[in-house]
């Protein structure tokens, strides 16, 4: 069946007319219902809707993506690098984004962390593929893949700073990295989804440079909106003609990140450029490998699968208050086994 994109809205298609099987389906729900949580869950296959499940919250309803944006900061990134505002991915933060430096002692997000001297060999790369070690004392660039937000927010408020939007001085002044959002991703690909900013509660202290490396941006969507963007990175960055996100780009970032490959033990090779990847088979066992996903707090997941056209959303998944990594990645792979198992064509 030929690729179809959404226009104002999803055209919605019976789950056997893309290959799915609806009693396998039907069985998936009843599954997902036994947890007792409010979820959603939207499945779209060559680009028409099949599957809308919504359990204690309404299908209209925004949420914020929490970590899920980390994503579209990366396409940001790609997009970027590709107009010639950040020459390479390896090119230092710092001659962009001087900022990033300017956290002293006891001015950082927590105790023990601030800007040091090792910080200005950092890379945009580094950054997005949360290697950086950014005001980790002892973790030098590209040698260790540490999760963190606070580097990830150097990404979207250096790139908003480069496109003359973000002023860390005054951050409320300008429209910040949702501009670049919006007009990057959301507008061409019809998207409807609002923003937010926020910031952590940093506990006691004043003087903290939470306008260096917090505002963080958040994207509030519906499952619709989430499946639009799951849609963009399955078409390789394409919108119906239009190349939104390069190609080249996404490819690189939709497999795991060489720092990671080369300094990290096998269990921790699913991470690209800012998206859960399963090239190794380590986030997803039981999924085709060329799969990847947009992944945050709350269960919002945006998993996106090439080989099969098929794009799946939680947003958010049944596990929402199960915080435990090791459980999340488990109850992740046994939904889209589940659900995987009702492909029959």
């Amino acid at each position: 069946m030929d690729r179809v994109f959404p226009g104002a809205r999803w055209q919605v298609r019976s789950p056997g007319d893309v290959g799915l099987d609806p009693s396998k389906l039907e069985s998936v729900g009843a599954w997902a219902r036994s947890f007792g949580e409010p979820f959603r869950v939207v499945v779209a296959r060559h680009g028409y809707l099949a599957v809308e499940w919504s359990e204690g919250v309404e299908p209209a309803r925004q949420l914020a993506q929490a970590s899920a944006v980390k994503s579209a900061y990366s396409c940001l990134l790609g997009i970027a690098v590709s107009e010639g505002m950040v020459p390479s991915l390896d090119a230092p933060v710092v001659d962009y984004y001087p900022e990033m430096m300017d956290v002293a002692e006891g001015q950082g997000p927590k105790a023990g962390r601030w800007a040091l001297g090792k910080d200005r060999e950092i890379t945009f790369r580094q950054l997005i593929c949360n290697t950086s070690g950014y005001m980790k004392p002892g973790e030098q660039p590209g040698k260790r893949f540490h999760y963190q937000t606070f580097g990830m927010n150097i990404v979207s408020n250096s790139l908003a700073t480069i496109y003359g939007l973000y002023d860390s001085g005054d951050p409320g002044r300008l429209p910040g990295c949702a501009r670049l959002v919006e007009e990057k991703l959301r507008d061409p690909i019809g998207g409807s989804w609002g923003h937010d900013y926020t910031d952590f509660q940093y506990g006691p202290g004043e003087g903290r440079k939470r306008n260096v490396f917090g505002h963080s941006l958040q994207i509030l969507a519906t499952a619709h909106d989430s499946a639009r963007l799951g849609h963009l990175w399955l078409s390789g960055g394409d919108w119906d003609g239009v190349q939104v996100v390069p190609s080249d780009y996404l490819k690189q970032a939709t497999v795991t990140n060489p720092d990671i490959l080369a300094n990290e033990s096998e269990e921790k090779w699913m991470y690209g450029h800012g998206f859960w990847v399963n090239d190794h088979g380590k986030a997803w066992p039981d999924a085709p490998r060329d799969s990847f996903a947009a992944w945050g707090g709350g269960a919002r997941h945006i998993w996106v699968c090439p080989s099969l056209d098929m794009v799946v959303v939680h947003n958010p998944g049944f596990w929402t208050n199960d915080r435990v990594q090791e459980n999340r990645l488990r109850w992740e792979n046994e939904a889209l086994a589940r659900l995987l198992d009702a492909v029959v064509r």
